[in-house]
Order: structure tokens, then sequence, then C-alpha cells
């Protein structure tokens, strides 16, 4: 996202009552609650954008979108965490039949979510840290987080429900195959990702 995400006191009103009043107020930000914190995260600028366009490619053309799954963006995932807990990954490889998985709120169980991933931006803390350990607790098999700060592509797998068990970090110039737990081989190019989430360079007017 292009900004930080900022969290929110609630008063007094129920947190899902006051994530989608501010939804209502501030349309394009992304509202999620994560261990009964507000977040609220500004539209994502048009890097960020890029990458996830670069990142949606290699899971289409492996056939993820298409038969026993679905590719998408921004779909909520209800956590375990508290009793009102979701989270809205960027991008998300869901079972077919996710729309039989709907809890409420427009979230759906955990069940159905293969891989969720992250494109960071100055929020990237909340990528790294806190949602590492929401997506662990929901047990969602692989966690995938482009950090665009560090130029690094996480790839998180084996959830303990606290945790994820493997963490490897990869490099621009490396490829990484993602788990068969997709359903289909996805390769993904580290270099070309992170690349696509950089502002592009003007040249110089002479």
């Amino acid at each position: 996202m292009s900004a930080a995400s900022v969290e929110l006191p609630h008063g007094d009103l129920p947190l899902i009552a006051e994530a989608n009043r501010i939804m209502d107020r501030l349309p394009g930000y992304r509202v999620e609650i994560i261990g009964g914190q507000l977040l609220v995260t500004p539209p994502p600028d048009v890097p960020h954008s890029r990458a996830l366009t670069r990142l949606m490619r290699p899971f289409i053309a492996a056939g993820l979108d298409d038969g026993g799954t679905e590719v998408h963006q921004g779909i909520g995932l209800w956590l375990p965490m508290d009793a009102e807990d979701y989270a809205v990954p960027d991008l998300a490889v869901v079972d077919a039949d996710v729309d039989d998985h709907l809890v409420e709120n427009n979230c759906y169980d955990p069940v159905c979510f293969r891989l969720v991933l992250e494109v960071t931006s100055s929020n990237w803390r909340n990528d790294l840290k806190t949602k590492v350990t929401a997506y662990a607790a929901a047990m969602v098999p692989v966690y995938v987080i482009v950090d665009r700060k560090h130029q690094r592509l996480h790839v998180l797998t084996d959830p303990d429900c606290a945790d994820y068990s493997t963490h490897r970090v990869h490099s621009p110039g490396e490829t990484v195959t993602l788990p068969d737990s997709l359903g289909a081989e996805v390769t993904l190019d580290v270099g070309a990702i992170l690349a696509a989430g950089r502002p592009k360079s003007t040249p110089d007017e002479g």
C-alpha cells in the first residue's frame, strides 16, 4: 500500500461495525482487524499494483484460475485469533468452492485458502510480522511476501498455529518454485517481480 497502516481506536462500537463505517467513509482504503486491532491502509500505489499484475500471470498460466482453484485479489480471510478478526491479503489462491465457505462480512473460512500473498509498502512490518502470526494461526499452507523495502521474496510454509516452520528468503536472480500443495507448478522470477514493484524511472527532459 502507498502509506503506513494506522491502528485506530474503536470506542463502543463492535469492531466490525466500526471497520465497515471506516470503509464507507474512506472508499478504496483497506480495513482489517488483526489481534483485536483495526488496521487501516491507504489505496495501493501503481508499482504495488504492477507487481500484483506480474504475480498473477504465472498462477493463471499454471491453470490455477480454472477447475479446482481460483486466483483472487483482495478477498477477506476470517481469522481464528479474536472473535472479529479478519485479513484481506493482496492475492490468494483458493478452492473453487470458496462461495460455500462464507463466514460473515464478506470473509471466508481459511480452510479454502491454499496461498496468501502480500506486496509490502510502508506498512511492511505488518506483512513481515503481524500477518505471519495471523496466517499461521489460520493454517494457510503457503504465505508469500514480496518485500519491496528489502528487495527480497519470502516463502513461508508448514504453519503450526503460531508461526511457519519453514521460512525461505530469496534474492533477485533466483527463481522460486512454490509448493505442490497449490495444485500446479508455479515458478516465480524474483528479480522480475521486485523490478515490477519499483517506480519506473522517468528519462530526463533535455
